[in-house]
């Protein structure tokens, strides 16, 4: 592997893992326990010498407890661009002024009502609203 940056998404991606790392509190060696991989590797991902695949992203995002899906429009595997996603998720994935915990909180209370609502038959928007 030639020496230097994989690129400037990845080098990105590396200063956000270490941003999250930090934040969690949680050494080099520690979150490379927790997401399942070498702590040479992980070290190399946020120096921006490695480029991971999508499933250690999403071992690393479940260690850190942030959104995979973040994480994978960081590393370039997905583009906002490509539809990956609802309008409503790439606008709290993009929104800088939240948390990731925040974002993550808002994907997951929007997922649970888009569930929700698959289950139940739409209502009629002629007809009242009964429910409380």
């Amino acid at each position: 592997m030639a020496k230097g940056k994989v690129g400037t998404a990845v080098g990105s991606l590396g200063d956000y893992l270490r941003e999250q790392r930090t934040a969690a509190s949680l050494s080099l060696r520690q979150l490379a326990e927790q997401a399942g991989v070498s702590n040479p590797y992980l070290s190399q991902i946020e120096r921006g010498l490695r480029k991971p695949s999508a499933e250690v992203l999403q071992q690393i995002a479940k260690a850190l407890r942030i959104s995979a899906e973040q994480l994978y429009v960081r590393a370039g595997i997905v583009s906002p661009e490509d539809g990956i996603g609802s309008s409503v998720e790439l606008a709290v994935l993009n929104d800088a002024r939240l948390t990731e915990r925040q974002k993550q909180s808002l994907l997951d209370i929007h997922a649970s009502f888009l569930a929700l609502n698959a289950g139940q038959p739409q209502a009629d928007p002629a007809l009242p609203d009964t429910q409380d």
